[in-house]
C-alpha cells in the first residue's frame, strides 16, 4: 500500500500516523500541498490524503483506490476527476476542541477579562470593586444560548456549555433536533431564529455556509439579539453579514463577539487582514485566525481514523465517512 500525504496539518502526527497504518505501507510525505510536487508522486499510489485534487491529478493517478482529506471540508476535491473506482472520505474530531473554545471565548467575553488585562497593564483596576459605574459581569450559569446549527460542533459545545448551566436553544434547517432528547430550552427551523434571539443572551453559529445561510445573521437578528448579546462565529465568516457585524459591534448594539472565521484569507505567508472593514480597531471582539479546531487531538484523532480507513481499504471492509464515489 504506497501512500501520498499532502497536508502540513498531518506533519505534527507522522509517528502515530505511521504506526496505526496496515503493515508494508510505504508513505510519502509533502510538506505543503504543491501540485507539481504532488504530481510526480502520484503514479503509483494507492492512497492520497489532502485538501486537493485536481483533474492533473486525476491523470497521473491511474492506481489510486482511496482520497481522504483531513477535516471535514472536501470542497477542495474535484469529484469529477477522480479514477473510476475511487472513493473520497472525510474526517472531523473538531468538535471538541473547537467546543472549547468557544466555553473559553464565552467566559473571556462575559466577564471580560481582555479589557481587565488591558486596564490593569496601566495601573486601572477596572472593576466594578473600584468603580461604580462598571456592572458585576455575568456567568454563564442561566444564560440562554441559541445554537445556529447544531451538528458535531453545535451538539459538542452545548453539552459543555450545560455544565456551566446555561441553557439552549437550537435552530437548524430541518428543526429535527429533539430538545428533551438534548436538554434543550427548545427548538425549531431557521424561521423561528428572531424569536430565539429575542430570548437569548448568546448565539453559536455553527451552520455550513452555502446560499441559504449567506448573511442569515443581518442587523435585524443582530438586533434581536440586543445590547447584552454575545456572538461566536466558528462556521464561515460569510454566515454572519460583514457589515452588519462590525457596525452592530462598533455601535454596542451586541456585547461582543468571538469571531474565528473570516471574510478574506491570507496566502501561504499567513500574512493579510481578515476584513476590509477595521475590526481590529474594536475593543469588544476576541479575532482568532480560524484556529478553533487546530489542537494536537484534533490532528491525532484524525490521523487515526485516516490509517483506520486505509487499512480498512487494505483488507476490503467497508470505509467510514465516504463523501464521494467513482
Amino acid at each position: 500500500m504506497r501512500i501520498v500525504i499532502a497536508d502540513p496539518n498531518l506533519m505534527p502526527q507522522r509517528a502515530t500516523f505511521e504506526a496505526a497504518l496496515p503493515e508494508g505501507s510505504v508513505t510519502s510525505w509533502h510538506e505543503s500541498w504543491n501540485e507539481h510536487s504532488v504530481l510526480t508522486d502520484l503514479k503509483d499510489a494507492d492512497v492520497y490524503v489532502g485538501p486537493k485534487f485536481t483533474a492533473a491529478m486525476g491523470a497521473e493517478a491511474e492506481n489510486l483506490r482511496l482520497v481522504h482529506v483531513a477535516g471535514a471540508g472536501y470542497d477542495g476535491i474535484d469529484a469529477d476527476v477522480l479514477p473510476a473506482g475511487t472513493v473520497c472520505a472525510n474526517t472531523f474530531h473538531h468538535e471538541g476542541s473547537i467546543a472549547e473554545y468557544i466555553a473559553t471565548a464565552l467566559v473571556v467575553l462575559r466577564r471580560n477579562l481582555l479589557g481587565q488585562d488591558a486596564a490593569l497593564r496601566t495601573g486601572v483596576w477596572s472593576s466594578s470593586v473600584y468603580s461604580p459605574d462598571i456592572r458585576q459581569p455575568e456567568t454563564l450559569s442561566g444564560a440562554v444560548v441559541t445554537f445556529l446549527g447544531f451538528g458535531h460542533i453545535g451538539s459538542a459545545a452545548w453539552r459543555l456549555l450545560q455544565a456551566f448551566g446555561a441553557e439552549g436553544i437550537a435552530i437548524t434547517r430541518s428543526g429535527s433536533v429533539n430538545p428533551e432528547e438534548h436538554g434543550l430550552r427548545w427548538t425549531g427551523t431557521t424561521d423561528r431564529l428572531g424569536e430565539a434571539l429575542s430570548e437569548s443572551d448568546v448565539l453559536v453559529v455553527s451552520i455550513p455556509l452555502d446560499a441559504g445561510t449567506t448573511s442569515l445573521i443581518g442587523a435585524a437578528e443582530l438586533d434581536d439579539l440586543g445590547p447584552d448579546g454575545q456572538v461566536v462565529n466558528v462556521a464561515r465568516g460569510p454566515v454572519v453579514d460583514e457589515t452588519a457585524l462590525y457596525e452592530a459591534l462598533k455601535d454596542r448594539r451586541i456585547a461582543g463577539a468571538a469571531i474565528d472565521v473570516w471574510y478574506q484569507y491570507p496566502g501561504t505567508d499567513g500574512r493579510g487582514e481578515p476584513s476590509a472593514l477595521p475590526f481590529g480597531r474594536l475593543d469588544n471582539i476576541i479575532m482568532t485566525p480560524h484556529s478553533s479546531g487546530v489542537t494536537a487531538e484534533t490532528f491525532r484523532g484524525r490521523a487515526l481514523e485516516i490509517a483506520e480507513n486505509i487499512t480498512r481499504l487494505s483488507t476490503n471492509q467497508p470505509l467510514k465517512n465516504v463523501v464521494i464515489s467513482r
